[in-house]
């Protein structure tokens, strides 16, 4: 059994913590004692640290990608509220490493007895690796369906009140959708990685134009293709598996066209491409809403995530101002941005707090390292919409025909109609 002595530990404890300014928490060890971080206010959440590897990979070798993979597989657990454990981890990553080694290492035989192991800690072996790699859309749809809600969109919803419900919020979201590009009647509509087809749905049906979604992966097409089906909505709209890239010159265009929560996989090199590829498929007159998620300025940049590793491999987050200089680069015109980070944040929440009331069944359908890694990301994802290092914008964008364009002088029209959005999901 691991030796130490509680004095010793304590002093530890209070100088790596001594500036933390975050949520009260607790740490508590594999043989139950336990620090607290505040000796009047109860603690937001309890770190529970289960080996002495995962001890000293906390407080003196803490990087991203370590701490993620201690927590999926469950040598860290967090007990409470998941969400206040992010500002521990923005804390210590925030702190020197020279620091941290400093103060932990005065300590380390008499209060750890872990050594070496603090510098260098145990390797993960092949298995466990190949086991932890679980890619972003491999799961069944039955695994995303509890968390996300009836209308199976996974993207961020547009909330009226924090009180909406998830499924209130997302039809409020395709709705707005839908109002800023202003359908019409018959026009031909195009969503740009439809997911399981849920715009495509709502456009065709609410607003009665011809849709055709298409994405890249196969078991969004052929869930989407499904839901089409049962709604009997064949003649009005579509999906296909198909890269946008791949549409032929000679094919009729779109009046509109939609990406939602989609352009985050196509990289800041290749972005004009991207929107030179919209411009190409849109009429000229035609409009454009790009709805995806953007880095701050200001917020750091790691040289590697857990999120690069484990969740969005290939993913790459831009600035606003890259996505609009891009966008203009290619012939289109910026006519309104919206920033939806709050709403983002409460989407987030209500996903985590669904996997967590259906963790039991989620597990059917997945191993508990996979759970464990959305878990993970979700929440931290919510707490960096939270600090504002990330947020989703709908930038809406059209292509002039000679300076002209279909849009009205006002925003009005998107707004006229809040009212009925009490309606939607009724």
């Amino acid at each position: 059994m691991l030796r130490f002595t509680e004095p010793q530990g304590l002093r530890t404890l209070n100088a790596l913590f001594a500036d933390y300014g975050g949520p009260p928490f607790a740490i508590r060890l594999w043989n139950q004692w336990q620090w607290s971080s505040s000796a009047t206010e109860k603690p937001a959440c309890t770190v529970v640290v289960q080996n002495p590897r995962a001890l000293g990979l906390l407080l003196s070798e803490a990087n991203e990608i370590a701490l993620g993979e201690a927590f999926i597989h469950d040598d860290l657990d967090v007990e409470g509220d998941i969400f206040s454990v992010f500002s521990i981890g923005e804390y210590l990553l925030n702190r020197p490493v020279s620091l941290r080694r400093k103060i932990v290492e005065g300590a380390a035989r008499t209060f750890f007895g872990i050594g070496q192991r603090i510098r260098h800690g145990a390797r993960h072996s092949l298995s466990r690796d190949r086991a932890s790699i679980a890619y972003h859309y491999d799961q069944p749809a039955a695994f995303y369906r509890p968390w996300l809600g009836e209308s199976l969109a996974y993207s961020c919803a547009y909330f009226r009140t924090s009180e909406d419900t998830l499924n209130r919020a997302q039809e409020q979201k395709l709705e707005l959708i839908c109002r800023k590009l202003r359908l019409q009647p018959f026009e031909r509509f195009l969503d740009i990685g439809c997911g399981w087809g849920s715009l495509v749905l709502y456009a065709a049906a609410k607003h009665h134009v011809h849709a055709q979604g298409i994405t890249l992966s196969k078991e969004q097409a052929a869930m989407a293709k499904q839901r089409i089906a049962t709604a009997q909505m064949e003649k009005k709209c579509t999906v296909e598996l198909r890269d946008y890239r791949a549409f032929d010159p000679v094919e009729p265009l779109f009046d509109k066209i939609a990406s939602v929560g989609m352009f985050e996989h196509v990289g800041l090199r290749n972005l004009p491409r991207y929107f030179k590829t919209v411009r190409s498929l849109l009429k000229p007159g035609g409009v454009f809403l790009n709805h995806g998620i953007a880095r701050s300025l200001l917020s750091p940049i790691r040289k590697s995530s857990f999120i690069d590793r484990y969740v969005f491999p290939d993913g790459q987050l831009v600035t606003l101002a890259q996505v609009i200089e891009a966008a203009e680069s290619q012939g289109l015109e910026v006519r309104d941005v919206e920033n939806l980070r709050e709403h983002y944040e409460l989407t987030l929440r209500k996903w985590v707090d669904g996997l967590q009331r259906n963790s039991k069944e989620l597990l059917q359908h997945v191993s508990r390292v996979t759970y464990r890694i959305w878990l993970l990301y979700l929440a931290g994802s919510a707490a960096a919409f939270q600090r504002g290092d990330i947020a989703v914008y709908q930038v809406l964008l059209s292509r002039p025909a000679r300076g002209k364009n279909q849009l009205p002088l006002t925003r009005e029209d998107w707004y006229d109609v809040a009212a009925s959005y009490q309606e939607v999901g009724t």
